[in-house]
């Protein structure tokens, strides 16, 4: 789930309302969020870094609110607050508006061939006439790097570029070149840098070396350039200096390249209608025309309203609720989904505005609809199933270890199925291909790239996080580990097992351990029976 971090003060005058932590946690739970963690930027960096470099950072109160994934719309206090007013039913869900310019008045972005290789996809708008303070000017780039690390897959699917207008004049040419034909300054660069030597300058760069790869082993750079022949940015690395926002900046000119189109469009809808609020005009956004290398035009953004209809009785049915369809259509409307009964009361339309691209299938709405009504009100009742439960053999075993080992004084510990291929074999001085290891087609972080084939990288990983804490420390796991079946191309689970540590002094350089113990047990289940093997690991 992703977090969003919000200022306590911030947030509660955009609320309009003084309110307790008790009840901040509160109303998050009853829509749907978790506060998971009241904190400031003083006691992050202490945590991280220690007391000493935490000197001098804001006391500020931080609340971290984990939203959904899906929830793009609520990945900014913007989108939050708009939220949270609507489900308390303070506001109306305000309706988002496209203003198409008087021909040859508009912004134009072309897009030429040279880019199918690379970056083939681009979408275009503008915000007129926007109003920044400091508060939205952060909040505005902070919501461009969650969706960089949300939908857009690490700028590997879509990347956003967002330009002072008033710097630049269109049309936008949006195309690739050789690296040695690009040249520009980079933005918060004091001068020009080939494409090439950009690559080689943010090769250490903390921030900027994870999107590299992207790009940097193809024949051509995407880039995009103004009518004058200056650089808005070269995706999905940098944005040039000359078009850099601030403050002071009234028009903004908002590109998303990317190799998938419909994330694109769901990207640059977020981005404008969060951010279209504080427009002179609110809620309304200046469309763009894109040009494609074929000739056709598209306008952008879309801010594509549609309606979809779902029985009353079915809600009722999937939550085992009884509410009237006045009554469901309320429910929906305050999780920003407008609704209202149509014919004879046996039917709810609903209009999935532009910011809930996460409505795809009746079952999402009626998830908002158990939302919104609270599941801890959904009465409990006995199914209407006749089973008869018994414990799996494995499961008692396993829950027998457990039993043992903590009475042994030792503390179990749960980590993550996935994990990256150097958990597994690089750090374990294995070959991935020795491994067996099932890969995950696309892996959502580096972290997750592979199904774990034993459990030593996840006790190993939670023994270096706890290297502050008082010795010993004694940990065990016990849990299903994933490898490939020799016999067929699919993935299947030998069994389940355990991994216990018994760590009886500190350890030295990071990553070198002296473990008094390490026992691994491996428990399968052949032909229904158990068998238990037991080997020292070295």
């Amino acid at each position: 789930m992703p977090t969003v971090s919000v200022r306590r003060d911030l947030l509660l005058r955009a609320l309009g309302r003084s309110c307790t932590d008790e009840e901040v946690d509160e109303l998050c739970f009853e829509f749907g969020l978790e506060l998971d963690e009241i904190t400031s930027e003083k006691d992050i960096i202490s945590k991280e870094k220690g007391e000493e470099k935490a000197k001098g950072a804001s006391d500020t109160v931080l609340y971290k609110i984990d939203v959904p994934a899906n929830r793009y719309d609520l990945l900014c206090l913007e989108g939050l607050v708009r939220g949270l007013q609507v489900f308390k039913e303070r506001i109306n869900l305000p309706k988002y508006e496209k203003i198409i310019p008087a021909q040859g008045e508009g912004q134009k972005l072309i897009i030429t061939a040279e880019t199918v290789q690379v970056r083939p996809h681009a979408v275009a708008a503008v915000l007129r006439n926007i109003t920044f303070t400091k508060e939205r000017y952060d909040s505005f780039i902070d919501l461009q790097e969650k969706l960089h690390q949300n939908i857009c897959r690490r700028r590997a699917l879509v990347a956003i570029g967002t330009h002072d207008l008033d710097t630049i004049s269109g049309p936008f040419t949006f195309t690739a070149k050789a690296p040695s034909e690009i040249k520009f300054k980079p933005l918060n660069q004091s001068q020009e840098y080939t494409a090439s030597q950009i690559m080689d300058l943010y090769r250490t760069d903390s921030h900027l070396r994870q999107y590299l790869h992207l790009i940097e082993n193809k024949p051509l750079y995407p880039v995009i350039y103004d009518s004058n022949g200056v650089v808005l940015s070269m995706p999905p690395i940098i944005n040039g200096d000359h078009t850099k926002i601030s403050l002071k900046t009234r028009n903004v000119f908002i590109e998303c390249t990317g190799t998938d189109i419909t994330k694109a469009k769901i990207v640059l809808d977020i981005l404008v209608t969060m951010f279209s609020e504080y427009c002179e005009k609110p809620f309304t956004v200046e469309a763009a025309e894109v040009v494609y290398p074929n000739g056709k035009t598209h306008i952008y953004p879309e801010l594509a309203y549609r309606k979809e209809k779902v029985k009353p009785e079915l809600i009722n049915k999937k939550l085992g609720i009884s509410e009237t369809p006045s009554s469901l259509a309320k429910l929906l409307t305050r999780m920003c989904l407008k609704s209202e009964v149509t014919g004879n009361g046996n039917s709810i339309e609903i209009e999935i505005p532009p910011t809930r691209a996460d409505v795809i299938h009746a079952c999402d709405i009626i998830e908002d609809a158990a939302i919104a009504y609270g599941y801890n009100n959904i009465q409990m009742t006995v199914p209407k199933v006749y089973t008869i439960a018994n414990q799996l053999p494995i499961n008692k075993l396993t829950e027998l270890l457990r039993l043992d080992l903590a009475a042994a004084g030792f503390t179990e510990a749960l980590t993550f199925a996935l994990c990256s291929q150097e958990d597994i074999a690089d750090k374990l001085g294995m070959d991935i291909s020795a491994t067996k290891a099932v890969h995950i087609g696309n892996p959502k972080t580096a972290e997750f790239q592979v199904a774990r084939t034993t459990l030593l990288p996840g006790l190993l990983k939670t023994i270096a996080a706890n290297r502050k804490m008082p010795l010993p420390l004694k940990l065990f796991e016990i849990s299903d580990i994933v490898v490939k079946d020799p016999n067929t191309a699919s993935a299947f689970f030998p069994g389940r097992c355990a991994e216990i540590f018994a760590k009886g002094q500190s350890i030295g350089k990071l990553g070198v351990l002296h473990p008094d113990v390490i026992t691994k047990f491996e428990l399968t289940m052949p032909c229904s029976a158990l068998e238990i093997n037991i080997e020292p690991f070295v």
